[in-house]
């Protein structure tokens, strides 16, 4: 369809369901339809008033499992309401992808290897993604596209999975009729970030925007995760889940992130392993004076341990959503920030002491909250965002109270939404 026609069929209410399903609040129908209706105008004035199709890929919330992933660990992750889309239409041979403000280079088809330039860049992403497809034998092929999103940039809610999500599904609906498994998408995505843009990463945040829903996942073999959908509907609890933007910078942490799967691989190397994960906890609690001495570093030893306790918090935390037990969901909700925060040490940066947003906002978190909710360090850590599930009530008291520290608008009541990469309009 046209593109023009599609903008004057979302502005008539045609999709009004389709959006309120897709978002899981009724409230943000009207502003997705002005959000939608303008990224068609943006498409027409770039490439003109073509035939156009409408993917979209959620951002991600991690509820636990806090960088166990590159160990081989578990998580629990659920896709959000706030997501990238791509207004899109074929073309031979070369991929045009004009995406908000930027103006991304052209990616030709037939020159699809890495180019150390491009790392750290959109455009090493796209062409990451597009490889990798081709590698593994899935047809590829020209697209036009503007990719807008409201995914918070750079404040740990995947805004780099969601748009490497959104380029496989493009290639996934345009080429391979949507019939490529969501994890193969996922892992398309990690390759992409790991090898092309040059940031080590596990697999978690691009299943969860891949995927959708609340999940849990088992990377213990990681060409082939454990994948399963935990169906709980958050509302029912009378609680919101909330995520904060401290506005912390993320720029000069790339060495911050890359040393925690270092470090807890420097562990497991101890021990004959590669992955924390297949070290036995026995054994290493039983050794750990032995590994300290060895090591030489207690930072690395307090990370291991926060995996061995962390990676076990995740199913324990499943179980008690299963059992709808809220109040123990909360309680081990807090006792995986208190480990994040305590071991993991990934709050803020050693390097960089006198800015600790993320620091500030969780202590202003506990003091306002009460017995009225529970924060965290919400994703890779550092600066960013954090997390709370905080009592419906409550959450007009909370908002406030953090957004004069963080400014107004800082504090997202987001919901889990049931689809992660899909095609929203066809052509």
């Amino acid at each position: 369809m046209k593109a023009s026609l599609l903008k004057e069929e979302f502005k008539t209410n045609k999709y009004d369901e389709m959006l309120k399903d897709l978002y899981e609040d009724a409230s943000l129908v009207d502003y997705q339809k002005d959000r939608y209706a303008n990224a068609l105008d943006k498409f027409i004035e770039l490439y003109g008033d073509e035939n156009v199709s409408i993917y979209s890929a959620a951002g991600r919330s991690e509820i636990s499992g806090n960088h166990t992933d590159h160990q081989h660990g578990c998580v629990l992750a659920g896709s959000i309401n706030l997501d990238a889309i791509g207004v899109v239409a074929r073309q031979d041979d070369v991929i045009n992808v004009v995406s908000d403000s930027f103006n991304i280079a052209p990616i030709h088809l037939n020159d699809l290897d890495k180019k150390d330039e491009e790392e750290g860049t959109s455009e090493g992403l796209i062409r990451g993604v597009v490889s990798k497809l081709k590698e593994l034998g899935y047809n590829i092929g020209g697209f036009k596209a503007f990719i807008t999103s409201d995914v918070l940039v750079g404040a740990g809610l995947s805004s780099s999975a969601a748009f490497e999500t959104i380029i496989g599904t493009i290639i996934d609906g345009l080429y391979n009729d949507m019939s490529i498994d969501m994890v193969t998408i996922a892992k398309v995505g990690q390759y992409a970030e790991n090898v092309y843009f040059g940031k080590p990463c596990g697999l978690m945040d691009q299943c969860a925007c891949a995927v959708g829903g609340l999940i849990s996942i088992d990377f213990k073999d990681t060409e082939h995760p454990v994948v399963n959908h935990v169906d709980v509907d958050f509302s029912k609890y009378d609680h919101s889940l909330c995520i904060v933007d401290t506005k912390g910078s993320h720029a000069d942490l790339t060495d911050a992130y890359g040393a925690i799967p270092a470090e807890m691989k420097d562990v497991a190397h101890y021990f004959g392993k590669e992955f924390l994960r297949e070290v036995d906890e026995k054994e290493f609690f039983d050794h750990l004076a032995d590994v300290r001495e060895a090591v030489k570093n207690d930072r690395e030893i307090l990370r291991a341990i926060h995996f061995f306790k962390e990676n076990a918090r995740v199913p324990q935390i499943v179980e008690a959503l299963n059992n709808d037990d809220f109040d123990l969901f909360k309680k081990l909700i807090k006792e995986s920030g208190n480990s994040s925060y305590k071991f993991l040490q990934n709050v803020y940066a050693d390097f960089d002491y006198k800015h600790q947003a993320v620091s500030a906002g969780l202590a202003l978190s506990e003091i306002v909250l009460g017995d009225h909710g529970v924060s965290r360090v919400h994703g890779g850590g550092f600066a960013g965002t954090i997390q709370a599930f905080v009592e419906n009530d409550f959450v007009p008291e909370y908002k406030k109270e953090i957004e004069k520290l963080f400014g107004e608008g800082s504090c997202h009541v987001l919901k889990v939404r049931k689809l992660g990469g899909c095609k929203v309009v066809e052509e």
